[in-house]
This record gives structure tokens, sequence and C-alpha cells, in this order.
């Protein structure tokens, strides 16, 4: 057994123990956005993973706990926007609330999903399943347009509570 690492079995009251662990995977930054009956909403997540090319559908997971969960987990149409390194900003706002779009350029992209500006990547989304997973719920989601930023650009990345962004290794 490796040394260096600290062990411990997951327990609902070790939570925070749990998390660090899980902190430790680096991962990029979205921002999830829905059309409501009062207007947009958006909410941050990191949780976000590809699941399929045929046919072409993606993931993500919504805690219980957030008050936006559930109108996420009902809506039928939602819009993955994978951020790019300069836009910690919006990532930290919508991280806190999720109706308040002044401020950032968006307009209405398909099935009047809200469409931010400046993303590197955007996957408008049918809801195809939502699946219960123990604080969280996976939503399933059948990509119906994507689109990209031309060029190149670094995503947003979040590791152990931070924002940054990925800087290449010399190949050896």
């Amino acid at each position: 057994m490796n040394n260096d690492l600290i062990s411990f079995a997951p327990r609902a009251q070790d939570g925070a123990a749990l998390r660090a662990a899980f902190g430790r995977f680096g991962t990029g930054v979205t921002v999830i956005t829905t059309q409501t009956e009062t207007g947009p909403l958006g909410m941050t997540a990191n949780s976000f993973s590809s699941v399929s090319l045929d046919p072409p559908m993606i993931l993500w997971s919504a805690a219980l706990r957030s008050k936006r969960h559930d109108v996420f987990a009902k809506a039928p149409h939602f819009c993955i926007h994978i951020l790019a390194e300069d836009q910690g900003p919006l990532a930290r706002h919508f991280a806190g609330q999720g109706h308040d779009f002044s401020g950032f350029d968006w307009q209405e992209g398909p099935h009047g999903t809200p469409t931010l500006a400046g993303v590197l990547a955007t996957f408008h989304c049918e809801t195809h399943a939502v699946h219960p997973a123990g604080d969280h719920s996976i939503i399933l989601g059948l990509i119906t347009h994507a689109a990209q930023r031309r060029g190149h650009g670094a995503g947003l990345l979040f590791d152990q509570g931070r924002f940054g962004t990925f800087v290449p290794q010399d190949p050896q």
C-alpha cells in the first residue's frame, strides 16, 4: 500500500474527507442554462461528461439540496456551456445564484434556451432521462445543437476548490 495515501472508509458523516478526495480530480467548468416561466435560469456545474456519439448524449449531475435542482430536473431543454479560462467570474456568479443574467452577454438559442456568449462550446439538449443517484440526480441530455468557438482557447478548470487552467508539459 502507498504510504503517502490517507485511507478512510467513506461514511455520510465524513463528507468533508470524501469531498476533499473527489477534489483531487480536476474537472472542466460549465454553466447550464434553461428557460423557465419566470425567465432564464443558470447554474455552475463541474459534473459534466460526454456519454455517446451515436446518439449524441451528455450527462451532468444536480445536487438535490440545490434550490435550482427541481427546475433543471423537470426542464424539457437545457444548454451546457463549456467555460473559457477567463470566465471565472461567470462561474462564480452562477454558482451563487441563477436568475440574474444582467451583465452577461446572452441570447435565446434553440428551444429558447439561454445561450451565453464567449464560451468555448455549447451543447443544446433535450432532456432524455433523469435518474436518482444518492444526493444528486443524473440528468441525461440528447444533443440537438452544438457549437464551438473558432480557434484555440484554454478551458476553465476546477481543482481542489480553485479555478485555474491547464499548463501542458513539454514532451519527453
